[in-house]
């Protein structure tokens, strides 16, 4: 049985990669449901000190997905706003488990709008190297979790993110 929106847990959850907007678009719903708006990435740097990027590089990957798990964790119970995870949350099978019954939304972007977003020159710690090619790879290998995780997917290309939060907004009212 799914929680109430707002009652038990974040009123929305955004997932998907980087360059989809789920910044953005989750600011922008939050202002309309007068609601907070949480990014368990700032939770991480607020907890570790540390960006996200000093985290990879001083830590390692396996560090940060450890911290990131608790902040989705903490986030999914204590947040009623809306929340948006970091791309690479969804890897994780207990987060996946956790977001069983909560309104997660997939923001779906194609490569092109994607690189454009991110920018070629990005100091992004998964996009070491060919951004390009290091994104189109990220987008291949996790586009079938965030499906799988989803409860709604908006298509983001070639959208301004007042148009993608109409259409959430619509949909989950």
């Amino acid at each position: 049985m799914s929680p109430e929106p707002g009652t038990t847990g974040p009123r929305a959850v955004l997932v998907g990669p980087m360059g989809a907007g789920k910044t953005t678009v989750a600011s922008l719903l939050a202002q309309a449901w007068d609601v907070e708006f949480r990014d368990t990435d700032d939770d991480v740097v607020a907890v570790d000190g540390r960006s996200i990027s000093d985290i990879f590089v001083d830590a390692g990957e396996e560090h940060f997905r450890r911290l990131e798990r608790a902040a989705v964790e903490r986030a999914l119970r204590d947040h009623r706003g809306v929340l948006a995870l970091g791309g690479g949350a969804v890897l994780d099978p207990d987060t996946r488990e956790r977001l069983a019954g909560h309104p997660v939304v997939f923001l779906r972007v194609g490569l092109s709008d994607a690189v454009k977003r991110v920018g070629l020159g990005s100091g992004r710690p998964m996009l070491l190297g060919n951004v390009r090619g290091q994104i189109k790879a990220l987008l291949d290998e996790r586009a079938p979790v965030y499906e799988s995780v989803a409860t709604l997917t908006v298509d983001t290309d070639g959208r301004t993110p007042e148009d993608v939060a109409e259409e959430i907004l619509e949909a989950l009212a």
